[in-house]
C-alpha cells in the first residue's frame, strides 16, 4: 500500500484489478478493485459515473465530496462511497492534498451491505469512520493480492472483514444514526437508484406501499416536482453524461437510461 504507486498527470496511483470466479459472483458481493492514491494539486474526479459501488477512505489531506445533490468536506479518516449510475464528483484541497485507500465491489446484496455500515444514496459519507484496525486490515488486503497465489476465497475473506471492521467503527461512535427513512425518501431512493430500469411511478409507490395518486401529490410536495419529472430528469443527466462522455449511438443511450427506443427517447 503506497509502495508500488505509478505516476500519471494528476494523481500517484497502485490499483489491483480482480475477475471474480464463478463462487464470487454466486455469492452476496465480490471486490473488483482495490487500490491508494496520493493526489496532485490539479486532482478532480468527475463530474462522472461508476458502473461499482466503491468505497474510499481518507488516510490523509482534505478535499470535497458531491454525490446526489449533496456536498460533504472531506477530512482525515472519512468514509464516502460511490454508488453506480449515480452522478459523483470529488477534488483535493490543493493545499492538503488528499491520501487515499479504495475498494470496489458489486453483488445483487451490495446495497444491503452498505446499509448495514449505514450508507445509503443520500447518506453517503461518514466521519471518522478509518480505525487503525480497518486500516491494518486494508493493508493485508494489498499484501495478499501483490502475491501471485492468492484465492477467491482469500480475497473474500479480506473484503468481508474489512467491512465488518467498518461496520462494527460505525456502530461504536454513532455514525448509524442516519436520518430518518420513511416511505416518501424509501421511494426517492428507489427512483435514483433504479431509474434506469423500466420502472414506473406505480410501480414505485406499490413498493413503498401507497396508492400512486397520493405517492405523486407527497412528492411533489415534499421535493418540489412530480416524481415522473424526477425521474424523467434523472435519466436526461445520466444521458448527458453518455453523450458527453461515451461513443455510444443514441439508441444505445436511449436503452442505458431505459427507454424502450429511440422515438421515445427523442
Amino acid at each position: 500500500m503506497f509502495n508500488n504507486m505509478k505516476e500519471d498527470h494528476h494523481e500517484l496511483l497502485e490499483i489491483h484489478y480482480f475477475t471474480p470466479s464463478a463462487f464470487e459472483r454466486a455469492g452476496a458481493a465480490w471486490p473488483i478493485r482495490l487500490g491508494a492514491n496520493i493526489a496532485k494539486p490539479n486532482y478532480h474526479i468527475g463530474p462522472r459515473i461508476t458502473p461499482y459501488y466503491y468505497l474510499l477512505f481518507v488516510v490523509e489531506g482534505e478535499g470535497t465530496f458531491i454525490q446526489g445533490n449533496r456536498t460533504y468536506r472531506l477530512r482525515p479518516n472519512d468514509l464516502f462511497c460511490l454508488f453506480p449510475k449515480v452522478t459523483h464528483e470529488y477534488y483535493t484541497n490543493p493545499r492538503k492534498l488528499l491520501k487515499k485507500v479504495f475498494f470496489a465491489f458489486d453483488g445483487k446484496l451490495a446495497l444491503q451491505l452498505l446499509e448495514r455500515i449505514g450508507l445509503g444514496p443520500y447518506h453517503s459519507h461518514i466521519e471518522n469512520a478509518l480505525t487503525e484496525d480497518t486500516l491494518e486490515l486494508i493493508e493485508q488486503f494489498f499484501k495478499l493480492v501483490e502475491t501471485d497465489t492468492h484465492s477467491d476465497l482469500a480475497r473474500l475473506s479480506m473484503f468481508y472483514r474489512i467491512l465488518g471492521s467498518v461496520t462494527a467503527a460505525t456502530y461504536a461512535n454513532g455514525a448509524r444514526a442516519e436520518e430518518p427513512r420513511n416511505w416518501l425518501q424509501k421511494g426517492k431512493d428507489y427512483l435514483e437508484i433504479h431509474y434506469a430500469d423500466g420502472i414506473s411511478i406505480e410501480g414505485v409507490a406499490d413498493y413503498v406501499g401507497v396508492e400512486r395518486t397520493y405517492f405523486t401529490k407527497q412528492f411533489t410536495r415534499t421535493y418540489g416536482m412530480p416524481p415522473l419529472k424526477y425521474l424523467q430528469s434523472l435519466k436526461m443527466n445520466e444521458a448527458k453524461l453518455l453523450m458527453e462522455q461515451t461513443d455510444y449511438r443514441l439508441a444505445e443511450i436511449a436503452q442505458s437510461v431505459g427507454y424502450p427506443d429511440l422515438p421515445s427517447f427523442s
